[in-house]
Order: C-alpha cells, then sequence, then structure tokens
C-alpha cells in the first residue's frame, strides 16, 4: 500500500471508527464509499473494512451493554435468523459486481438519514410495545441479508429500524445494533475472505485507527441527551450519503 492510500485509509478508519461507536453501527457501510473515493477498488472497499469492525464494534457495545443499553431479548431473536441472513448475503456477492452495491450503499444511507429527520420528535425516549416477536424476527433477517449484500455487518440499517420499527430509544438501538453487528461480522467475513474480497493489509490499517476512536464516539454518546444525538445522528448521515452520490455522479 502506498504512503498516500495508508494516509487515507488511516483517517477514513479514525472518523467512521468513532461515528460508529457514538452512533451504534458498524462502519463498514461508512467506510465503503470513502475508500472507493480514494482508489480502493470497489468490492475491496466494500469487504476489506468488515472483519475491523469486528473489534471496534465489540469494544463500543460493551460500553453500551455497561450502562444497561443493550435489549438482551432482541439479542436471543435476532441471532439465529440474522446469523444464516448474513452468510447468504455474503454469497450472493459472488455474483454481484461490486459498483452497484457501492450505490446502493450510498442510497440507502441517505434514506435513513432523511428518515430519522423527519421523525426525530416521535423517537421514543421510552422501550414501548412495537418489538413484538415476530417483528424483531422480520427486522433483524432482513437488515441482515440486506447488510450482507452491501458489505457491510448491518448497525447501519439496525439502529434507525430499531427506533421507528421497534421502538427502542436511541441508546438502546444503538447499543443492541452495535452488540448484533459484531455478530453479523464474523460469518461475513469469513466468506468474503474464502471468496477472496479482502484485501488484509487495508483491513489491518483501518482497524488499527477505526478501534480506539470507536470507543471514544461510545462514551461521548452515552453522555449526550436523546434529542441533540437523534438530530446529530441524522444530520451526519444524510450530509454523508447525499455527498457520496454526488461524487459517485
Amino acid at each position: 500500500m502506498n504512503p498516500h492510500l495508508l494516509l487515507g485509509v488511516t483517517l477514513i478508519g479514525l472518523g467512521v471508527g468513532f461515528l460508529s461507536g457514538a452512533f451504534g453501527k458498524g462502519g463498514s457501510a461508512l467506510a465503503t464509499p470513502l475508500l472507493h473515493a480514494i482508489g480502493v477498488p470497489a468490492m475491496f472497499a466494500i469487504a476489506s473494512p468488515l472483519p475491523a469492525t469486528i473489534p471496534s464494534t465489540l469494544i463500543a457495545g460493551r460500553a453500551y451493554a455497561r450502562a444497561g443499553n443493550v435489549d438482551r431479548r432482541i439479542l436471543r431473536l435476532g441471532l439465529p435468523i440474522g446469523l444464516p441472513a448474513t452468510i447468504a448475503g455474503a454469497l450472493l456477492t459472488r455474483w454481484i459486481p461490486g459498483g452497484p452495491l457501492i450505490i446502493a450503499t450510498d442510497v440507502v444511507v441517505l434514506a435513513f438519514g432523511i428518515r430519522i429527520l423527519l421523525t426525530r420528535n416521535s423517537i421514543p425516549t421510552t422501550a414501548d410495545e412495537r418489538a413484538t416477536t415476530p417483528r424483531v424476527l422480520v427486522v433483524v433477517g432482513l437488515v441482515a441479508l440486506v447488510s450482507s449484500l452491501l458489505g457491510n455487518s448491518g448497525g447501519l440499517l439496525l439502529a434507525p429500524l430499531f427506533m421507528s420499527a421497534l421502538g427502542l430509544p436511541i441508546h438502546r438501538a444503538f447499543g443492541t445494533s452495535l452488540v448484533l453487528a459484531t455478530c453479523f461480522a464474523i460469518p461475513g467475513t469469513i466468506v468474503h475472505a474464502c471468496l477472496g474480497h479482502i484485501d488484509w493489509s487495508l483491513t489491518l490499517a483501518f482497524g488499527c485507527a477505526a478501534v480506539p476512536a470507536a470507543a471514544a464516539g461510545a462514551q461521548m454518546a452515552l453522555r449526550a441527551k436523546t434529542h441533540s444525538l437523534t438530530l446529530a445522528y441524522g444530520l451526519g448521515i444524510t450530509t454523508f450519503a447525499g455527498g457520496m452520490l454526488a461524487i459517485s455522479h
């Protein structure tokens, strides 16, 4: 890896790691378009950040768990359906070109950012009754499949859906999302590695920057007020996704 690319990957790892810890996602969905923009080939940009999300989401998830912001019932329901769905999605990338997946990642991120901004005043501050078993299974299974197709661990999609579809408060949504994203990243990493989609030197550079930054992001978010965190979350991912779509076109 040339020095300029190494510097770019490291800076992206720092920024994405911090945001992933703060906003309850693995970070690979944000890393993919950024890495592609600095010259990383599409499929390597999709899959190479995924292994690095395992330690970064684990550390950030532990911080949320210690503060009581992980829903263990959703974990028990979601893991049995989410893990096989993750494997299926990763296998399907063998027949799907990397370029369209980059665009799909940007579109998905933008859609959820806009939704968060439009509904931020109705985001619950305490848990409600929407997290029924069928709804949890549908949300987690669908997100695991789609996220694996996009080469990420699912946190970027899980967190807003946990708020809007399951009625979780934002901190609890982020914490639960991080723990699930850690688990989903493992089978996805194995499949992508077997398919030759991972550049391990890129993974190492990205991960060394992302892991400590994720821990710092989680601590900041746990101290933030609910409405401020929701607004920052919506604005951040909407601006990012809109900018990446503009660059890609």
